[in-house]
């Protein structure tokens, strides 16, 4: 299974961090040459790749840390996204919910990427929260995430372990993954809580 990460900015860096923790290697692109921020990546650890965006959206699971505006042209990297998992950690806050069609940004996302499989999640923290150790006082943070495909969230739970985080599913899309995404200038319920699990 090969990760990749679209984006390298704060939260692609925090997301950069959690995998490096973990000793699990992952592919990192944003729409600048790479040479541009490789000094950025190899001082967060080794097993940070930066490579061209044509190169990383052959991976297998995608992290789109991108601003939500920007996510169009990302899609159109490729003609068709079969079976890659994209985990949307886009936020829409204040795009109009008119400009959406109504729907939840996520479903919008889900629609660019043409034939992927569609989680919402990692999204809910901010980026200096989301870079610490997910390892709290004997508890593990948690991490929020929605997706109409059952299979492809198992999939990103078993990743967030893996992470050292606690996964929570909302369920679906248009349930559960409103509490965590903006609408228009409001906030999901679930956004910013900074929850810690205890098995």
């Amino acid at each position: 299974m090969k990760y990749a990460i679209i984006g390298f900015g704060q939260i692609g860096q925090a997301l950069a961090r959690a995998f490096a923790r973990s000793g699990i290697e992952v592919s990192v692109a944003t729409t600048r040459d790479p040479e541009s921020f490789a000094s950025d990546a190899a001082a967060i650890g080794p097993g940070i790749i930066t490579q061209k965006l044509a190169d990383v959206v052959q991976a297998d699971v995608i992290f789109l840390a991108v601003r939500f505006e920007s996510h169009p042209d990302v899609a159109k990297t490729l003609p068709d996204w079969k079976g890659k998992i994209i985990i949307d950690v886009t936020n829409a806050y204040g795009v109009h919910p008119e400009k959406l069609g109504g729907q939840p940004s996520s479903c919008v996302v889900a629609q660019a990427f043409a034939g992927g499989r569609l989680v919402k999640g990692f999204n809910h923290l901010g980026a200096g929260v989301l870079s610490q150790d997910p390892a709290v006082q004997g508890g593990r943070r948690v991490v929020f995430l929605a997706s109409d495909d059952d299979d492809a969230a198992d999939e990103i739970s078993a990743l967030a372990e893996r992470l050292g985080f606690s996964p929570v599913k909302l369920g679906g899309l248009m349930a559960g993954g409103l509490l965590v995404q903006a609408r228009g200038n409001s906030w999901g319920q679930l956004i910013f809580k900074d929850l810690v699990s205890f098995d």
